[in-house]
């Protein structure tokens, strides 16, 4: 499955790992990978989504574990600042969130903001 393959690709940074999926993608796809993710690897487990669907709108997904969230980080506020880089904007819990916006350009620049929020 693809949550398997986003676990295998993932990589380890200040002890948490990070599984990323970026490029074109149906967003509930996208939402169910974060959760088998998440299911699959319960513990210091991050899940980034950069990605935008068939008609380009780009897409934000951040799930972090329990752990995670208990240690301080929180996916509706990392994902909230991320969103500026794609004028657009979201939110959701502390352990799951999604943004939607206007400027796919600005995936990448987000993408980034993401990951250096989780691997302060």
């Amino acid at each position: 499955s693809l949550a398997n393959e986003v676990l295998e690709k993932a990589t380890i940074t200040e002890g948490i790992k990070i599984a990323v999926i970026k490029g074109p993608r149906i967003p509930d796809v996208v939402k169910t990978v974060a959760f088998s993710v998440r299911a699959k690897s319960p513990e210091s487990t991050a899940f980034i989504g950069a990605t935008f669907d068939m008609a380009g709108k780009p897409l934000l997904t951040v799930m972090l574990t329990d752990d995670l969230v208990k240690g301080g980080l929180n996916a509706s506020a990392i994902v909230r600042e991320a969103a500026k880089s794609i004028k657009g904007g979201g939110g959701g819990q502390p352990g799951f969130a999604q943004a939607g916006g206007k400027d796919k350009d600005g995936l990448e620049q987000a993408f980034q903001s993401i990951y250096d929020h989780i691997a302060k």
